[in-house]
């Protein structure tokens, strides 16, 4: 397996591997799992990708989300991420489909807005766009690195709430629906999430983050706002350009990510499956002091 640095940093090719041998392969897996560790995003070209592969691949990780309601392929371990209709037709960009996918342009972490967060994203191109349809990453654990030691030690004991609700409403003010509300009620999250192999601290915000516990509402914006800024400002991206048989799997406790535009008129088909993260990959140090008593 070789390992080619990409981005600012952060972010590598894994080249002279595949899915499968990864999902069979003790080695290969160790090496894998240590280079996510590492580079906190990690791309694979030229796979042969089918649900059943990515699948395979994704459990090896840990267990796997069951995609919430509302979701294409709720109830399975897929997220069906399109801008295609039953009838094969690209939805209009007032669809909910289309409102969905512009959510997921803003910068977020997945499953922040869960009760159980995400350890790892895995998502692979189906259908690309001619141009456009980057999916771009930044480094929350770099992020953390460039902070002040003053308001890192401040941020290592707080807690911000995340709600699904609050970032869609930021798109339109129905696209969270009735049933995704109650199923998703807010959660609240240490601001850093320490990994357990490397001991490096990571900013854990979102587009979901819409408050801090134990501050006034209008300055939790603010620090919420500042520490997104800071964490996405130009030049500390890693953009990734799809190709058919890319498949870019990423590290949701160290990275943020969104998806860029593209033409309205163009199909795009991402397949997404999540793996839940669990107490060896560090759950317990975000965990509220409350909620590791009642648990």
């Amino acid at each position: 397996m070789e390992i080619a640095p990409l981005g600012p940093g952060f972010a590598a090719e894994l080249r002279g591997v595949t899915l499968a041998e990864i999902a069979a392969d003790d080695a290969a897996y160790k090496e894998a799992r240590a280079a996510l560790e590492q580079h906190s995003v990690i791309v694979f070209r030229g796979q042969e990708v089918t649900d059943e592969a990515q699948l395979a691949f994704s459990r090896r990780f840990g267990p796997l989300e069951i995609t919430k309601v509302g979701s294409l392929g709720a109830g399975t371990n897929l997220v069906i991420l399109s801008t295609i209709d039953e009838s094969g037709n690209v939805v209009p960009a007032d669809h909910r489909l289309a409102l969905r996918n512009k959510a997921n342009q803003l910068w977020h972490t997945d499953s922040t807005f869960k009760r159980v967060p995400a350890l790892a994203s895995v998502l692979s191109a189906r259908v690309i766009p001619v141009r456009g349809g980057e999916t771009e990453y930044v480094s929350t654990r770099l992020a953390w690195e460039r902070l002040e030691e003053v308001l890192r030690k401040q941020l290592e004991n707080s807690f911000a709430w995340h709600d699904y609700a609050h970032s869609r409403g930021k798109i339109a003010s129905d696209l969270a629906s009735a049933e995704e509300r109650a199923a998703l009620p807010p959660q609240c999250w240490r601001l850093a999430w320490k990994n357990p192999v490397n001991g490096r601290n990571a900013l854990y915000i979102a587009s979901h983050a819409y408050a801090i516990e134990g501050m006034e509402q209008a300055a939790a914006q603010k620090v919420l706002g500042e520490l997104m800024d800071a964490a996405t400002a130009p030049g500390l991206s890693y953009v990734h350009s799809w190709r058919k048989g890319d498949v870019v799997m990423w590290d949701n406790r160290a990275t943020m990510h969104r998806g860029r535009p593209w033409p309205a008129h163009e199909a795009r088909l991402m397949v997404r499956t999540t793996i839940s993260a669990t107490e060896a990959d560090g759950l317990a140090s975000v965990r509220p002091p409350s909620r590791q008593a009642a648990e």
